[in-house]
């Protein structure tokens, strides 16, 4: 505005002065004997007159126009009528009559607001919330909003609905759904907000739950409850364990009842069966002993192996063969039926040193 009056007076000026250079000469021509020219009368009416119209340009141009910034809108209002209803004024620059009329700037982007607010839920659960509203007025009804609320129309209308719809929405739910359906629970308030903010001519843009908290108490009370099933899901456990370590050790008796019901008829149907196990017994006593470093002497008694025993059963070779099988088979029997004529065989263990066998 004030760029434009400067122009504006400008030109007035330079028009001011190309009146004025014919009225300076012919009153510099109308002096005589080269004294001084003295301004007539005339001539001093008519510099008084440009410097009027001067003046009224300047004014004019400086009160008579407005300008409306992007983004947004202006509403005027006169000395008589009040607030015209039936216009709106958009960006750009505007003609107004000085002080009878003004224009009432209104910016209509979309602001954002941050209101808190502390509710109830369903299970009676005091909740801790705050929202993020992002608002803006309704364009075509900014005379209304003018006439009714004011321009200060969000600090009037948003803090009391946010609250009322925020508290109608929350009691719907309980604290964990607060939490596991946030989403829904953001897209109720929003509508709940967009319908009350529509009566007032607020447009909602966007609503986002920015914090969600509950009371001390609720908190630990969740926090006890986590404890105790954790304990719980402890105890099950031990529980489960015992339970398995019975059937476990019941298991093992059974097995350990069968193998030996196994044993006792494997010795009673067959009695080299023992005879048997001590030779295993033997080869691993020495394997064991094979290993170490230093020598030891063992008897056919410490290998288990005692032929002469009259109750073992002993491998025997036949001298001179032996009937009905080769002469080199090799028969059990007991040493109750041994021989004079009968040689046993010696029993030579590797890693073993035993008297009779090669070191």
């Amino acid at each position: 505005d004030a760029l434009c009056a400067d122009v504006a007076s400008m030109e007035a000026l330079k028009q001011l002065l190309a009146r004025l250079r014919p009225l300076a000469s012919a009153a510099g021509g109308g002096g005589g004997g080269g004294g001084a020219p003295m301004p007539s009368a005339g001539m001093a009416a008519a510099v008084t007159a440009a410097a009027g119209t001067v003046g009224a340009a300047y004014f004019g141009m400086n009160n008579c126009l407005f300008n409306v910034e992007g983004g947004h809108r202006a509403v005027m209002f006169n000395r008589i009528g009040g607030v015209n209803m039936n216009r709106v004024y958009n960006e750009g620059t505007h003609v107004m009559v000085p002080w009878f009329q003004r224009p009432i700037d209104f910016d209509v982007r979309a602001r954002p607001r941050l209101i808190q607010s502390t509710t109830g839920s369903k299970d009676l659960q005091m909740v801790n919330l705050t929202l993020r509203v992002l608002s803006r007025p309704s364009t075509s009804e900014l005379p209304k909003i003018v006439t009714e609320l004011g321009t200060d129309y969000d600090e009037r209308v948003l803090p009391s609905v946010v609250h009322e719809v925020l508290k109608s929405v929350v009691a719907r739910f309980n604290a964990a759904q607060l939490i596991t359906q946030r989403e829904l629970v953001s897209r109720m308030i929003r509508e709940g907000l967009t319908a009350r903010s529509s009566d007032f001519h607020i447009v909602i843009d966007d609503v986002s739950i920015t914090h969600l908290d509950f009371g001390k108490e609720y908190r630990n009370a969740v926090e006890a409850k986590q404890v105790a099933q954790q304990e719980a899901a402890r105890a099950h456990y031990i529980v489960e364990r015992a339970v398995q370590e019975k059937q476990g050790i019941v298991i093992r008796a059974e097995g350990e009842a069968r193998s030996a019901e196994l044993i006792g008829d494997a010795v009673r149907d067959n009695p080299a069966f023992i005879q048997l196990r001590k030779i295993e017994a033997a080869r691993d006593i020495a394997v064991t002993i094979s290993k170490a470093s230093s020598k030891v002497y063992l008897d056919a008694n410490s290998l288990l192996l005692n032929v002469n025993d009259k109750d073992d059963q002993i491998l025997r070779k036949p001298y001179g063969g032996a009937a009905g099988g080769d002469a080199g088979a090799l028969q059990s029997r007991s040493t109750s039926h041994l021989k004079p004529t009968d040689v046993v065989e010696q029993v030579c263990i590797p890693g073993v040193i035993t008297p009779g066998c090669p070191a």
